[in-house]
């Protein structure tokens, strides 16, 4: 019995190792599975080289061309004028800004010319005696000298005889003493220069005004420049007088300016140079922020793509029998998203948009619009 049981078991051992073998044997031979490549699909042009319109972006805030910051020369108390001197008042040119109380001052200089007036008087005598050729434009002198009015010029001096004279009498001196009041008795009154709108004002009516006391500042709104920071490696491209678009920040409004002058130096710490865009228009406001697209030269025979097409080597791809390749371009302009090459032959078929992991030899397939194929074929 024991040797039956033992040879069943050896006759099955032998029958699961030629099993075994068999499989071992079958699947040797059976054939390696076959990858399939991928071929990816990628977005392409036809380059058409022309002239590329190069424009440099910059921002900046409105400030008007003309403007007035208002100090006093002099002091005295503000006076109640016609108008208020109030933020957002509109004065035309001539009008009185502030005017100031100078009665005490007044009668200082009503003083000083009646005493020039005193003192020509007083020498009369003596000219008609010693004088006599010149003592007709001096009494027509005395006849015009209104004390209520400015000073009228002296009489010319004909000799030095009468030259040494008058001026030994103290009329010379006492004659620029009284213009030099004057000009100070004008300066108790501030007219505005232009015709424009008080933007600040540090003071009111009824208030004490110090000598050299800021009383507010006073601009034109009819014209604004801005002013915007250009790099150095530009300076070459802008020209004044060039047409400018500026927009707002909400891309809601648009106005057309002009480069007005260019700054000669570079400023050392950000190596830039500053241009200023000059620009007219009734909703525009001082310190309104704006963007500005300088048109700054226009480059021939040259194509405009998109930065991340260009490799660190100088080079784009191009597709060329459904494979990638890369040719050597010359870069002349980048911007925030774009750069300007040149050297790109007429016909070449190069990227749209940029192939993750893309490399000169891959496969690819250009895109096909078959709604477009459609659409030229009817």
């Amino acid at each position: 019995m024991r040797k039956i049981i033992l040879a069943v078991i050896g006759f099955v051992l032998i029958a699961a190792s030629v099993l075994l073998a068999i499989m071992l044997i079958a699947n040797k031979n059976k054939p390696k599975p076959f990858k399939e490549k991928i071929v990816k699909t990628v977005f392409t042009d036809t380059v058409v080289n022309g002239t590329v319109q190069i424009t440099i972006p910059s921002n900046g805030s409105l400030v008007a061309k003309r403007r007035v910051e208002l100090y006093s020369e002099v002091q005295g108390v503000f006076k109640m004028g016609t108008k208020l001197f109030k933020p957002g008042q509109q004065f035309r040119k001539g009008e009185t800004l502030i005017r100031m109380d100078a009665s005490e001052y007044y009668a200082s200089v009503q003083s000083s010319k009646s005493n020039l007036y005193n003192a020509i008087a007083a020498i009369m005598p003596d000219l008609r005696l010693d004088f006599p050729d010149v003592y007709s434009k001096w009494q027509d002198y005395l006849n015009s000298f209104d004390i209520k009015k400015t000073a009228p010029v002296l009489p010319e001096m004909d000799s030095d005889k009468e030259n040494y004279f008058i001026s030994g009498r103290g009329i010379v001196s006492n004659y620029y003493n009284v213009k030099n009041m004057e000009q100070r008795l004008s300066k108790y009154t501030i007219l505005a220069p232009f015709t424009g709108i008080l933007t600040d004002a540090l003071v009111t009516e009824g208030s004490l005004i110090r000598n050299g006391q800021k009383l507010g500042e006073f601009i034109d709104p009819s014209v604004y420049e801005m002013e915007v920071a250009v790099s150095k490696s530009y300076a070459h491209l802008l020209k004044i007088g060039e047409q400018v678009v500026l927009t707002s920040l909400d891309k809601t409004e648009t106005y057309k300016g002009f480069v007005s002058r260019v700054n000669g130096s570079v400023d050392p710490t950000t190596q830039t140079i500053t241009a200023y865009i000059e620009v007219k228009d009734e909703k525009l406001k001082e310190g309104l922020y704006l963007e500005a697209n300088l048109s700054a030269k226009q480059e021939k025979d040259a194509i405009e793509i998109n930065r991340n097409l260009l490799l660190d080597t100088q080079q784009i791809f191009v597709v060329r029998d459904s494979i990638l390749d890369v040719i050597d371009v010359k870069p002349v302009y980048f911007s925030e998203s774009k750069v300007v090459v040149k050297q790109v032959p007429n016909g070449t078929i190069i990227l749209k948009k940029m192939v993750p992991g893309a490399y000169a030899g891959m496969l690819v397939r250009p895109f096909v619009n078959k709604n477009n194929d459609q659409e030229s074929a009817n």
